[in-house]
């Protein structure tokens, strides 16, 4: 099994993200015919058939801080405006909250591997204020 790593750029924090899946979830799987969540990149992941065997997820790194990740579904090569070959990631509308874990900004994506993977937070950890603890508790490698 291994995972995808991805910048979420332009988004501050898990409601912001949600919030903006949300709000554009109408159309990004109208071209799929079902409720999904879809990432457009300019290539196929090499090891797409691992990713998708294992049940991987793209993790999303938000303000320098991987912060939730979502299961990848499927891929599907696409076309862009231009004209250009891309690859359509297609994920679960599920957005599953992690222990916060710091990670350097890169470009692109990367592959995770699930010894490296951030564990899901407990769901009765998600109240207010915990995100915040736990980011603190990594940063000074405690947890």
């Amino acid at each position: 099994m291994i995972h995808l790593v991805k910048l979420c750029v332009g988004v501050s924090s898990f409601d912001e993200l949600e919030s903006y899946r949300n709000e554009r979830a109408h159309w990004w799987g109208a071209d799929y015919g079902e409720e999904v969540h879809v990432h457009r990149t300019r290539t196929t992941p090499k090891r797409g058939d691992e990713l998708l065997a294992g049940g991987g997820s793209i993790y999303w790194v938000i303000s320098g801080v991987i912060r939730c990740r979502q299961p990848i579904l499927r891929f599907q090569a696409a076309t862009d405006k231009e004209g250009k070959d891309c690859c359509d990631i297609i994920m679960s509308r599920d957005m599953v909250r992690t222990l916060p874990y710091p990670k350097r900004p890169f470009q692109g994506w990367r592959y995770l591997e699930p010894k490296d993977a951030p564990p899901d937070m407990a769901t009765g950890a998600q109240e207010e204020g915990s995100e915040f603890i736990a980011e603190e508790l990594a940063r000074l490698g405690l947890l």
